[in-house]
């Protein structure tokens, strides 16, 4: 099973910068399905290939079969055409290029760069019509063979139509786009254009394909149709991810709204840095995970929870530390931990599965209700995250974490409501944040503290973060609470 990309963009041996990958090396990698190797082989200033070719082990492939006749789990096509293996190798072995990540040269990864891609033997349950259907919205040019079922009659009659029926061809594709969207774009299509997947499919599923399929499969004129294929034709899952496909839904208008207003609310912390007059600092969200992480170290905690974690910007900064032995990160969103996971360089699939040996675990939990993989930790941090939940919630949450978990120590930062008035955009009362349900002032965020300290045996004391306003505060404000009896010391 192979996998040939190349480019002519000059210089063409940047493609060994853009995956991780170095052009005089043959490079191995074991995956559950065999072996991928990846080799290069031409690296020139005009034109680069690399190539994944995928060793499937096809004895691998009958354990676990329950199939009883004849030879089927032993003779079938698995090990040479493009499919969900294939998909699942791309990856893992080119996991910080489908991110969109360049360590050596990050400019690169945001440049559309002329590629081509090859494919030798694709399985197409559809005929040509329905692989250019998928790639050419895409932007891709195609160039498609047939391979004969009978290559030896082939080449003995060529004018025979032995092909006819045959599912398999060879398939070359040529664009000028981002690399981490090629790469996104074939992980999804190779299963779909096979119509099969080599593994169970669930709700994890339509996460993966909308994480996946972002930016481009909403507005894919087959987009039904992909989804379709790609859940294997589970009803549930293809409606639930076709819902939130559309454009007009509510839970869309949530995400596009949530992406506006994360867009805006980075706006406003550049028109703060930019109106103060000192010596420009941090941006805001960076000046908090350090606050964070200086409080985190001084309470002496060496078990640690990031709840709300998010795309884990906070978890990545606390993975660096040695003094915490222990670090989970924990999220109501699926999407957000697949991507958190990436970037932390785990397996996305082992996105909530607990192993309490593990130094770094990724969880999907709700902050509401009680998880009992969430007691026994020094310290937890709420950064950015109670403004989230409708008021009504907060009872939940304050049971949960104070009353259940008790972990020693507990951050909780959120946005100061009277700082607004800094933010041209937010001086007649909006919230700095669509999503946020409410946003307080520093009256009412302390009297909820204070609350909380005395009904489950915690102190409570509260910093500024960012810059302080003599008349209306900091922009965000920590409370630290530090319990004084029945909690863990670390």
């Amino acid at each position: 099973m192979l996998f040939t990309l190349t480019t002519t963009h000059q210089p063409a041996t940047d493609l060994g910068y853009l995956l991780g990958k170095h052009p005089d090396r043959i490079q191995s990698f074991e995956l559950a399905s065999g072996r991928a190797l990846v080799f290069f082989p031409e690296a020139h200033h005009e034109r680069c290939s690399a190539t994944l070719a995928l060793d499937v082990d096809p004895v691998g492939l009958t354990r676990d079969r329950t199939e009883t006749f004849g030879l089927e789990p032993y003779v079938n096509d698995r090990p040479y055409v493009a499919s969900s293996w294939l998909s699942v190798a791309i990856a893992r072995v080119f996991s910080s290029a489908m991110q969109g990540k360049c360590r050596d040269r990050p400019e690169l990864a945001a440049e559309a760069l002329d590629f081509e891609v090859e494919l030798p033997v694709v399985s197409l349950r559809g005929g040509e019509g329905l692989l250019r259907e998928l790639f050419e919205p895409l932007g891709y040019q195609l160039e498609v063979a047939p391979l004969p079922l009978d290559p030896v009659l082939a080449a003995r009659e060529p004018d025979a139509d032995v092909w006819r029926g045959s599912r398999y061809f060879r398939v070359q594709l040529k664009g000028k786009l981002r690399l981490s969207e090629l790469l996104s774009h074939l992980y999804v299509l190779l299963p779909v254009m096979d119509d099969n997947k080599h593994y169970w499919v669930d709700e994890t599923e339509v996460e993966k394909l909308l994480a996946r399929g972002a930016g481009w499969l909403e507005q894919h004129p087959l987009k039904e149709r992909i989804t379709r294929r790609y859940l294997k034709h589970q009803r549930g899952l293809t409606a639930q991810a076709i819902e939130r496909l559309q454009p007009d839904t509510e839970e869309a208008t949530e995400v596009l709204d949530a992406r506006r207003a994360e867009a805006e609310e980075r706006a406003l912390e550049e028109q703060v840095s930019r109106a103060e007059q000192t010596e420009k600092p941090k941006p805001l969200d960076e000046q908090r995970r350090e606050v964070v992480l200086e409080e985190l170290l001084a309470c002496g905690a060496t078990r640690v929870l990031d709840l709300g974690c998010g795309e884990g910007k906070l978890l990545r900064r606390l993975a660096k530390q040695k003094q915490f032995t222990r670090v989970v990160g924990c999220d109501v969103s699926l999407p957000s931990l697949i991507r958190a996971a990436e970037k932390l360089r785990l397996d996305p699939d082992a996105v909530d599965r607990f192993d309490p040996e593990a130094r770094v675990t990724i969880l999907q939990s709700s902050l509401c209700y009680r998880d009992a993989r969430l007691r026994g930790f020094g310290a937890a941090c709420l950064i950015e995250v109670i403004e989230h939940l409708d008021a009504s919630r907060l009872g939940a949450l304050e049971h949960s974490l104070f009353g259940d978990a008790r972990p020693k120590c507990v951050l909780v930062s959120t946005p100061n409501r009277e700082y607004n008035v800094n933010f041209p955009g937010l001086a007649d009362g909006r919230l700095r944040h669509r999503d946020h349900r409410f946003e307080w002032t520093r009256s009412e965020f302390r009297a909820w503290a204070n609350d909380i300290a005395a009904r489950h045996q915690y102190a409570v004391r509260f910093r500024d973060i960012g810059q302080v306003d003599a008349a209306h505060g900091s922009p965000t404000q920590l409370a630290v609470f530090t319990a004084s009896q029945g909690a863990e010391c670390n």
